[in-house]
């Protein structure tokens, strides 16, 4: 058996990887929303150098993270074959808390509207239950190059 279903199940949702993958866990998933973990450790390569004496993980980090999640619940009602799901739109981005080494994320993303092949999505990271960041974005489905 799998130790780590959800991670096989990630891979299969999006193309990225370490270190560029953000996402760790789908805790769950519906067709309009989806909720994702990614624990940040000591040795992720960002906080070599923000900062070194005070290691904080990077607000795009965070957006990156939750944007991740967003692609892997577009993943499940989409057909992205032959695409990948790429960001088009950011906005209304509002950091409240600060995210250390050792903390645990959660990102709380839901599809608000669909129109045409724009998907708009709204976020909600949390920490130990405390809203960190919210935002609001705008996925499509790119043709893959190759």
């Amino acid at each position: 058996m799998n130790p780590h279903p959800s991670l096989d199940k990630i891979h299969a949702a999006i193309p990225h990887r370490a270190p560029m993958l953000l996402v760790d866990e789908i805790v769950s998933q519906d067709t309009e929303s989806i909720v994702c973990k990614k624990t940040f450790h000591s040795d992720e390569y960002f906080f070599q150098g923000h900062y070194p004496q005070h290691p904080l993980t990077p607000g795009v980090i965070l957006c990156e993270s939750a944007i991740q999640s967003g692609a892997v619940l577009l993943s499940g009602i989409v057909d992205v074959l032959g695409g990948v799901p790429v960001l088009t739109r950011m906005g209304d981005v509002k950091f409240k808390r600060m995210v250390h080494p050792g903390d645990t994320i959660e990102n709380h993303v839901k599809l608000d509207e669909v129109v045409s092949s724009a998907y708009y999505m709204t976020a909600q990271i949390k920490c130990s239950g405390k809203i960190v960041a919210r935002l609001s974005f705008t996925c499509t489905i790119a043709k893959s190059e190759g």
